[in-house]
Parts: C-alpha cells; structure tokens; sequence
C-alpha cells in the first residue's frame, strides 16, 4: 500500500502517523502562539498605532471572526475532498499571512492581514482534531486530544513571554514573524508525512447562503458591539447593527432547516447530550475572552513592563496543558463527566479570586488567583472534547470537529466584544468619563474596579455553564 494512503488498521502504528499528528500539533501550537502573543500586545499595539480600545480590539476580532465564518464550510470541504490537502493549504496561507501581518504600515493593514491569516487558520483548525481522531487508535483517543489540548496550552503560554521579550527587543512586528519559521517546517513535515485521509463520502455540496448569513450576523454583532464602546448603546447605529444580527440569526437558522446540506447540520443537535456539551463550550470560551483585558491591568493599572506582563500571564496556560494532559488520560478510564464538572467549578472559583485584586498586589498573589481558571479550563476542555467526538460516527467526524472548534471561535467572536463592552461600561460608570474613552487616561484605581467587576461578570457565565454540567450528568446517568 502507498505511503500516503489512509489505513485504519496501520494508522495506529505507522511511523507518519505520529509525525503527522506532530504536524497538527505545530500548526495548533503556531495558531496559539499567535493569539497569545497578539493578546499580550494589545496596549502596546494601541500606542504605538495611535488607536483607540474599540478599534485595537479587532486585531483579535478581525481574526476570530474570519474563522468563525469558514470553520464549517471548510469543515464541510475537508469531508468531500480530503482533509491533507486543505490542512496544507491552510498553513501556507497562515505563515504567509504571519508575513504580511509582520510587514503591516499600519492598523488598518495590519487588521486586514489578520484576517487574512484568519482564512489560513480556519482550513487548518477546522480539521485538526479530526485528523487525531481518525488516525488515533480508539482507546487512546482521548489521550491524542488531551495532548493536542496540552499543545494549545504550551502556545498560550509561550506567547505572553516570547511576546513581552520580543516587544522589548525588537519590536511589535516580531510578535508575527516568528510564525514564519514554525510555519515553514509544520508545512514540510505535514505535505511529506501525513497519511491521505481520503473523503469518506461524497456527493456534498457547500451551503452558500448559510455561510453569508453567518458571516453577516456576526459581523453585524462585532461592529455593533464595539461601535458601542466607541458612541454608546443607545445611537441608532448601534441598535441597527445589533437588531440585524438577531435577525440575520433567526434567518440563519431557517434557512439551515431547510436546506439540504446546511453548513451546520442541525440534525446533530437533536443528541440533547452533544448539544449541551456544546453549549457548555460556549460559556467557556466566553468567560476565558476575559483574559484579553488582563493585560490593560497589569500594563496599565499596576504599571508593569510587557516583559514582567508576559510571565506573569504565563501561570494560566501553563495549568490549562498540565490539567489536559491528566484529564484526557483520565477521561479514557473513567468517563468525561466528572471531570468537566469539576473543571467548571474550579474555574468558576477563580473567577472569584479574580475579582479580590488591587493596584498593589504582588505577582505571586495575582498568579495564585489566576491560577485555577487555567486548572479548570484545562479539566473541562479535553475531556468535553472527549466525550463530544466520541459521540459521532466516523463519517461525520469533520463537520463534528467543525461544530467543536466552532463553539471555541464563537464564543471567542462574541465574548471579546462583550468583555470589552462590559469592562468599557465599568469604566465609562465609574469614571463619568466619555464613552469614547482612552484607556491609558483612565486612573489606574477605576481601572481595577472595572476589572474586578467584569470578572464577577465571568463568574455568572462559569456557574450557567455548572448548571448545564448537572444537567448532562444526570441525563447521562439516565441514558
């Protein structure tokens, strides 16, 4: 049999198995690297472009939002016609994108490259926990997805610290180059190792008019919410944009039950399981956005350096890969359940302890309060992840892995303007200032309150998604 041909059989102890899955794990860790590294910047970026909080914010969004429109549809594409052949595709286009981000003249340029960079990511990611799955032998599946969780992980975590050096070394632009070499050799080592993976079906077709509705709903939901920020909830502009995302949802969702081959299947979520495990994933990844205004604390309430910012900022990520690691190995013996509820509550403490800081706390003290949102994302994320692709058959394993990466780039589409807005409004209402607000004018004693109090915000995201754990639980126990 040729080398590049899938075989279920021999995918579990061919030698270009293990380094395709080192491929995947690459392209994972170079897209999380990124964002690290972008989110860390972020107060840095917005001084030296001369832009204000709202418009620095689309950096990310521009990003996520691109993402967020694709995943399916590519999801979708990697069934029909291969999964190898998009992922390559995917990771030529994102370390050329890290290229032109790095060579940017300006924000306006630099936040069109990141959504460029955006495409090459959802033809990667949309894929990449299906290729463990498919190529991972059964009963280590969860352990391949823990380790691709532990992955994610080591690129949040490098990136604060690789990021705040390489700000104070050599500037901004640097924080997208070093996507360029890693990109480079993932994509060498995917095009010669990686098995096939050849369609399992055929016969489908993209769902145009899904993917357009999605696309403008969320983008009407992102501009409104930071046009928000920016004039205020009450302008008409804003109400417009916002009232056109609830409509274009409700006309998404029609159009989706209608149509043949949507670019979400709706028909999964009749598993009230898997759509709860879901929905779970949301919550969670709405609550972790709250992280991209840490750095405003650190930076500019307490004054430190974006080299001491990205140490510090480490502790998360750095949890979240060693709690998924044991989760996803534990999740094989004893069931997800137990663990993504325990994951939940531990980080709905954090949340807490996050919301006790002041201007003068020590590193050491803010680190150990940070520290149990990354243990409980950690034991939450691998082994929901577990239980949701355990949950499908193998034909349908791309347009789950879609679905799951989906719930990971909405909940990050939607929290980042949210946090922003609810930590604006903090701001905004504390402060009597304008909404219009330049954040390095705020006195750093309000900006604290703001942040505490987005925080406990974040708590009441963590404790709905508790209650939605109880629930799969018991109706778990019951099935």
């Amino acid at each position: 049999m040729p080398e590049n041909t899938f075989c279920p059989h021999e995918a579990q102890s061919g030698s270009s198995v293990v380094l395709s899955m080192l491929g995947v794990n690459m392209m994972v860790l170079m897209a999380t690297l990124d964002m690290s590294i972008v989110n860390v910047s972020l107060p840095t970026l917005a001084t030296m472009l001369e832009v204000d909080f709202a418009t620095i914010q689309w950096v990310v969004l521009s990003y996520v939002l691109v993402i967020a429109c694709l995943l399916m549809l590519i999801s979708r594409l990697g069934d029909m016609k291969g999964k190898k052949r998009i992922f390559s595709a995917g990771l030529l286009i994102f370390t050329t994108a890290s290229l032109l981000c790095g060579l940017a003249p300006g924000a306006s340029w630099l936040i069109a490259f990141r959504a460029l960079q955006g495409v090459g990511a959802a033809m990667s990611q949309a894929l990449g926990i299906a290729i463990v799955t498919e190529i991972a032998p059964p009963g280590r599946r969860g352990q391949a997805i823990g380790f691709v969780g532990a992955t994610v992980s080591m690129g949040l975590a490098l990136g604060p610290s690789l990021g705040g050096l390489l700000i104070d070394l050599a500037g901004w632009r640097f924080i997208f180059l070093v996507n360029v070499p890693l990109g480079l050799l993932a994509l060498r080592i995917v095009t010669r190792y990686m098995p096939a993976l050849p369609p399992v079906q055929g016969g489908q077709r993209f769902d145009v008019p899904g993917a357009v509705l999605a696309a403008v709903s969320l983008g009407c939901y992102c501009l409104g919410m930071t046009m928000g920020q920016r004039m205020g909830f009450d302008q008409g502009v804003t109400m417009c944009l916002l009232g056109l995302s609830l409509v274009g949802l409700a006309v998404f969702l029609l159009v989706e039950r209608r149509t043949a081959q949507p670019m979400i299947d709706l028909s999964l979520f009749r598993d009230t399981l898997f759509s709860l495990n879901l929905l779970m994933s949301v919550l969670v990844f709405i609550s972790l956005t709250g992280g991209f205004i840490v750095p405003f604390f650190l930076q500019m309430a307490q004054g430190r350096t974006p080299r001491e910012m990205g140490l510090i900022m480490m502790v998360v990520p750095l949890c979240m890969g060693l709690f998924a690691l044991i989760s996803g190995t534990l999740s094989d013996r004893v069931g997800p359940r137990g663990l993504s509820l325990l994951g939940l509550f531990i980080l709905a403490a954090g949340f807490v302890l996050m919301t006790g800081l002041a201007r003068d706390t020590p590193w050491w003290e803010f680190a150990l309060r940070y520290a149990p949102v990354g243990i409980g994302i950690g034991l939450f994320q691998a082994s929901n992840n577990s239980a949701i692709m355990g949950a499908v058959p193998r034909a349908r394993l791309g347009v789950a892995s879609g679905l799951l990466n989906y719930t990971r780039v909405f909940g990050q589409s939607t929290g980042l303007p949210l946090v922003g807005s609810i930590f604006t409004a903090y701001v905004v209402s504390l402060s009597n200032l304008p909404s219009r607000t330049d954040m390095t004018q705020v006195p750093p004693d309000l900006l604290v309150q703001a942040f505490n109090r987005t925080n406990f915000v974040l708590f009441f995201l963590a404790t709905a998604a508790i209650g939605l754990a109880c629930l799969v639980w018991r109706l778990d126990r019951r099935k």
